[in-house]
């Protein structure tokens, strides 16, 4: 809050016309008169993030830390280093390549760390996205199936996980995209209260797959699209020699999102999403609802569990004033074990809702800062991220 608080002011300033050196806007403000020179320069820097210098730099950078909260961690502290950089500063791509890199820690011995990014190659023939995640979490239990989430009594255990996915895909007509696809993950479960809620799975399984995708995206930016469609399709397989899953499995991944804009300074834009698995694939692959902080914000990670979901929203995006933006959005999910459940009346999937607000501060370039509070059946809570949920 005071990084938007010091940004307000220094666009007072700028509107008012008034010229300054790397240090006016801190200048400015009276509490802010003392302090040393590097912590004014790194303010600066923060209260002006929002302008692209990727043209006049190799790497443009930003970093800060603030107290969190999230149901599953409790209160805690986190820390985030956003950059953007572009292979060739001459090229004519209108995006720059962005990373991002985050920890955090909270009172409950909660510990997260992710690394992930876009490299856009030069005349956007081609672009790889990459994720990096290691986190320990103590997490409320319930089984892995969503008969089990019904029933069972609450439990807990500390679930710990390693995981990469990289995925590059090129360019192959103006909006047409072919890829291929590597993913690894280690997950372990401690410390399980109930281990009879595994359903005898192994409790540390490790997996490699690989896989393809096609997709059309017309987007105008990856990061904060404003508009544009994408429709992609990916398979994944998991060979059992490639790790220690009892068997193969494979997985089918759905995507598509729409953007348009409404009135001034505002857009919509909706999400379609469905991933099946396999009937095979072990639990750590299984589908949780709000596992990613993207779908069915509000609802804590591994209350509904299941082989596959499918999830839908659309969400309203305002921008208010300078750097400020706010959000709603409304959608629901399911998860369920197979599609043949759809038409078996006693077991149908069951269709959670799904809503809420949200801020959003441009924390980078085109690269937002967001929270969001959401809210489902019987449940609701934050989540705070960087970038667009979708």
């Amino acid at each position: 809050m005071l990084l938007i608080s010091l940004s307000v002011i220094a666009q007072e300033r700028l509107f008012a016309g008034e010229p300054g050196d790397s240090l006016a806007f801190v200048d400015s403000i009276p509490l802010l008169n003392k302090a040393p020179v590097w912590a004014k320069k790194y303010l600066n820097s923060l209260i002006q993030g929002n302008v692209d210098r990727t043209r006049e730099k190799a790497f443009d950078v930003s970093f800060g830390a603030m107290p969190s909260y999230t149901r599953e961690a409790s209160f805690g502290i986190g820390a985030l280093c956003t950059g953007l950089y572009r292979i060739d500063r001459n090229d004519s791509l209108p995006s720059p390549s962005d990373v991002v890199a985050c920890v955090n820690a909270s009172l409950n011995g909660f510990f997260v760390f992710f690394l992930k990014g876009n490299v856009l190659f030069p005349d956007n023939r081609s672009r790889l996205n990459y994720r990096v995640d290691l986190y320990k979490k103590r997490l409320d239990f319930w089984g892995i199936n969503s008969e089990q989430t019904a029933m069972n009594p609450k439990s807990v255990y500390d679930r710990r996980n390693i995981g990469v996915k990289i995925n590059y895909v090129y360019r192959i007509t103006h909006n047409l995209y072919l890829g291929a696809k590597f993913q690894a993950d280690y997950t372990d479960a401690k410390r399980i209260a109930n281990p009879e809620y595994l359903l005898g799975e192994r409790k540390n399984i490790y997996v490699t797959g690989i896989g393809m995708s096609a997709e059309i995206d017309s987007r105008n930016s990856i990061i904060t699209p404003t508009r544009g469609i994408r429709l992609a399709y990916s398979a994944m397989f998991y060979p059992e020699c490639f790790g220690n899953a009892p068997r193969f499995f494979n997985s089918h991944t759905f995507i598509g999102n729409l953007y348009a804009g409404l009135w001034k300074d505002a857009l919509v834009g909706f999400d379609f999403y469905a991933k099946l698995n396999s009937s095979k694939a072990p639990w750590t692959m299984r589908e949780m609802v709000a596992s990613d902080g993207i779908r069915m914000r509000g609802y804590y990670m591994g209350s509904y569990i299941d082989n596959s979901q499918i999830s839908i929203q659309a969400e309203l995006r305002q921008h208010i004033w300078g750097r400020i933006g706010a959000t709603a959005w409304i959608g629901g999910a399911t998860v369920f074990s197979s599609l043949s459940d759809f038409n078996r009346e006693k077991i149908r999937p069951e269709w959670l809702p799904n809503g809420g607000l949200g801020l959003r501060f441009e924390f980078k370039h085109n690269v937002n800062a967001r929270i969001d509070f959401g809210i489902g059946r019987h449940t609701c809570g934050f989540v705070f991220a960087i970038g667009e949920a979708f």
